[in-house]
């Protein structure tokens, strides 16, 4: 799903007009129709009051065709109209006049006025500010705001939450809190960034008609991965194959201490698919690993605490290193000479990408293509820090370019860059966040660049299906439960609901 911008949006809106042959006052109508269904559909004509606050532009006049369709309804309302310019669009005026007709007259709010009661049962639409905002709303405004989110009723923001801004970092507290946004046609970029995200407690997007064609041929800097896009990237199991089919991996790392991260890391490549799994460790870690899981192979550096040589005749597909394996002088010195003569596709992780922070001359010897696992630590020590999550996502896309590397962002919603491209994940949740679950994704990645499929590809699909297995384990578990060696147990269910369970392209939890 491409996640367009403000301008884009607004193009498309000029397009479908022209094309269609139809008026902006018909598209806003089509819209808000939309955002009535939505609502309808859920509330069935209940008896609760709802509280419709609208600003002056066209997201204005969106809450106004709602008010109308809600009054037409039967439903109880109270309709405001938020002051804050003299200035109206003109489908703002008509459909202010529209809802006038059948007797029902909004409440100006302006500075100064005394703020409506707003009861804890009630629900609050809030359609003030839309995509267009460029500058700070007005102080007395930023009040109605704070107002509007201490309150305890239920409330729905129109296309995106009033005060954010599209493009750049929004100061806080200048926002409403929204516990669901019916958002028009796409999700927005700050729906998944953690400074923006957290405004947003649940989303669903809303298909008002805009050109499919031109929306198409629009090139779009991020996308939101959901599961339909990727069921056809999925390569099935075919009867007359083999072990070898399905590639070798080979999982290097650990320390005395810190063999479990290789456990972890080995065990989900295998339930990934990797035909064959060999883990290369320091010597403490050989009875642990052959004990625990017997399906691997082993490889054991001469020194017994940490991985000091390095060496091995191994060819496998694919490497996923640096899981536990700790930064000692001995160590790094390995790992340097070891990235100096390998030419096989590379997955790095934890101390493998604090060893290329502490030495960034490294880098220019990762392959081509190589993926880059940091968590929010390890990114700030490769990248440099950032001063919001703009910055950081332009330097992240740098980096990548700079090194040819695929780059995965951790967090609620993990980002994979490579380039000027980025895909963002739509599953996961917050009881992921323990302590081995990136060791998991480790193994996961490493698995199904093993099985054939291109790192991007295998780095996107390894993510969703990583977040999926977690999403699976903590619907049994709960999130305070849910620990790494349940994500792993589930990676099976996580495959097979690729292929038997349609995926949802509409509606996402957010940041909160």
């Amino acid at each position: 799903m491409k996640i367009y911008t403000a301008q884009q949006i607004y193009d498309a809106d000029k397009f479908t007009i022209k094309k269609q042959q139809i008026t902006s006052a018909m598209l806003m109508e089509r819209a808000a129709t939309e955002l009535f269904n939505w609502i309808h559909e859920r509330l069935q004509g209940a008896p609760v009051l709802i509280h419709i606050f609208c600003g002056i532009g066209n997201n204005g006049g969106d809450g106004l065709v709602l008010a109308r369709h809600l009054q037409d309804h039967g439903y109880h309302l109270k309709v405001y109209i938020v002051d804050y310019s003299k200035n109206r669009s003109e489908d703002f005026l008509i459909n202010l006049e529209r809802l006038k007709e059948r007797k029902v007259w909004p409440t100006v709010i302006e500075k100064g006025s005394t703020l409506p009661e707003i009861g804890n049962e009630d629900i609050v639409v809030e359609a003030i500010f839309g995509l267009g905002l460029s500058r700070p709303p007005a102080d007395w405004v930023l009040q109605l705001f704070d107002y509007l989110n201490t309150s305890k009723a239920f409330k729905v923001s129109v296309d995106i939450p009033s005060g954010l801004y599209t493009d750049r970092v929004t100061p806080e507290q200048q926002a409403v809190e929204a516990d669901f946004v019916l958002t028009f046609q796409a999700p927005k970029l700050i729906f998944f960034l953690p400074g923006t995200g957290k405004y947003i407690g649940n989303w669903a997007a809303l298909d008002i008609g805009l050109d499919q064609e031109f929306l198409a041929g629009r090139e779009t800097t991020y996308d939101f991965v959901v599961q339909s896009e990727l069921r056809p990237l999925y390569r099935e199991r075919e009867k007359f194959t083999h072990k070898g089919t399905y590639g070798h991996s080979l999982i290097i790392g650990g320390s005395y201490g810190k063999i479990g991260a290789v456990h972890l890391s080995a065990r989900a490549c295998l339930h990934s698919g990797s035909g064959l799994v060999t883990a290369y460790v320091p010597s403490c870690g050989y009875i642990p690993l052959q004990t625990a899981i017997p399906e691997i192979m082993l490889l054991t550096d001469p020194a017994e605490q940490q991985i000091e040589k390095l060496e091995f005749e191994l060819e496998p597909s694919v490497i996923g290193m640096g899981i536990g394996m700790g930064t000692s002088e001995a160590t790094a010195e390995a790992f340097s000479a070891f990235l100096k003569r390998n030419k096989i596709p590379l997955v790095l992780d934890a101390d493998a990408l604090n060893l290329l922070s502490a030495d960034k001359e490294l880098l220019g010897d990762i392959p081509p293509g190589s993926v880059l696992t940091p968590h929010p630590g390890e990114l700030k020590r490769l990248i440099g820090s950032w001063e919001d999550d703009f910055d950081k996502l332009e330097k992240a896309h740098a980096f990548s370019k700079k090194y040819d590397c695929i780059l995965v962002i951790k967090g609620s919603h993990t980002f994979t860059i490579y380039g000027e491209k980025g895909y963002i994940n739509s599953t996961g949740n917050p009881g992921m966040a323990t302590g081995g679950s990136g060791d998991v994704l480790t193994g996961v990645i490493t698995a199904l660049i093993a099985q054939g499929y291109e790192p991007l590809q295998a780095t996107v699909l390894g993510v969703f299906l990583h977040g999926r297995a977690g999403d699976i384990a903590a619907s049994e578990w709960g999130y305070e439960a849910l620990s790494a060696t349940l994500i792993i147990e589930k990676m099976g269910q996580a495959f097979r609901s690729l292929v038997s369970e349609p995926g949802k392209t509409g509606e996402s939890k957010g940041g909160k």
